[in-house]
């Protein structure tokens, strides 16, 4: 608010200033010969176009503020977050001008959800944006009014999110990054890039507000009885969990791992896994920067741009339960041959021939 106060004082000091030098203007023509009265008429005009702009049209836009609920946090945004604050420029919100960002990072741990949602809440932000469906949900449970807009999320329907893709109802709407069989994909991708794996441990989400975890496995499942995998899951809720993880998934001899959609699991997993040299495909792209040697989802680049057009929807008046939620349409598949150098595995020309990048 002190920065609209500022440019309404900018704009009345104008104002007086452009007074002032009319008035001089006048005293100076009117002592002037008469051909001087070209000049004075033509500086009236100018001076009554200039007041006639409506009062409207000279007040700054409303600053905009949103509360931004992240997984990570970094010295600098993430290629997610610059993506969404492109997708907020494109739209002409701009931060420091007409928008302001409250941003809070829960680390991937999910009990300081509900304390950074209470956050978002007292700063009365006009929208909140999540990186996760399990972050929209913490807030949905402590906010009804204030809209919610995700930048992804697994299946919001069964989570208890939203009441339909089509028809989210309530207070959240947005992306999700799941699509029909993307489970299956990824673990087909994954054995023809090694198709002499028959074991594979998964490390999975717990359920959370639904049955999202238990689809998730179901569909791996029905995938790996056509493929003849035999699937060791290993549920985590929480970073913590992901080293004993790993160890368990040694003593029963996976021969690769298999990282599904989890909110909570850490980008640097993929050094705790590359210590056991054994092959992994991650769901989403924050695993490519860490280096996970084989990526395979939804674009989180584009979900975080589509996301900034809801935003600009609803500071424009729209309602979020009127805006269906959508699915991912830009996938890619992101190949990291340091990575395969690193822990002594090759990958075939035609896995590479598909990647749409290859970190060498």
């Amino acid at each position: 608010m002190t920065a609209v106060r500022n440019q309404r004082e900018e704009i009345n000091r104008r104002d007086a200033e452009c007074a002032e030098r009319f008035l001089c203007a006048l005293l100076a023509a009117v002592m002037k010969p008469i051909s001087d009265l070209r000049l004075l008429i033509s500086g009236l005009c100018a001076l009554l176009l200039a007041f006639s702009v409506p009062i409207d049209a000279q007040q700054p836009a409303k600053v905009a503020r949103i509360g931004y609920l992240g997984n990570e946090q970094s010295p600098s945004a993430t290629p997610r977050e610059e993506a969404f604050l492109q997708g907020l420029r494109d739209h002409g919100w701009i931060e420091g001008q007409n928008l302001v960002i409250e941003r809070g990072y829960w680390e991937n741990r999910a009990d300081r959800l509900p304390a950074l949602a209470n956050e978002m809440v007292r700063l009365k932000v006009d929208i909140i944006v999540t990186t996760t469906g399990s972050a929209a949900l913490a807030v949905k449970k402590t906010t009804r009014t204030i809209p919610i807009v995700m930048t992804a999320s697994a299946d919001a329907v069964t989570q208890g999110i939203v009441a339909s893709l089509a028809r989210p109802g309530g207070n959240v709407t947005g992306l999700t990054n799941i699509t029909p069989d993307l489970a299956g994909k990824q673990l087909e991708l994954l054995k023809e890039a090694f198709p002499r794996i028959s074991r594979v441990a998964v490390l999975f989400c717990p359920p959370s507000g639904g049955t999202v975890g238990d689809k998730r496995k179901s569909e791996t499942e029905a995938a790996a009885r056509v493929l003849k995998v035999r699937l060791q899951a290993l549920e985590v809720s929480g970073p913590e969990m992901i080293e004993s993880a790993l160890r368990a998934a040694t003593r029963e001899r996976a021969e690769a791992i298999f990282v599904s959609d989890c909110s909570v699991i850490p980008p640097d997993t993929v050094d705790l896994i590359a210590k056991t040299k054994l092959p992994a495909i991650y769901s989403t792209s924050r695993f490519a920067e860490a280096g996970g040697l084989i990526v395979y989802g939804p674009s989180g680049i584009d979900l975080a741009q589509r996301a900034a057009t809801y935003v600009d929807k609803i500071l424009k008046g729209a309602k979020p339960a009127d805006l269906p939620v959508e699915q991912p349409r830009k996938f890619e598949l992101i190949i990291n041959l340091k990575t395969a150098k690193q822990i002594g595995v090759a990958i075939p020309q035609s896995v590479l021939y598909r990647a749409d990048r290859v970190i060498k």
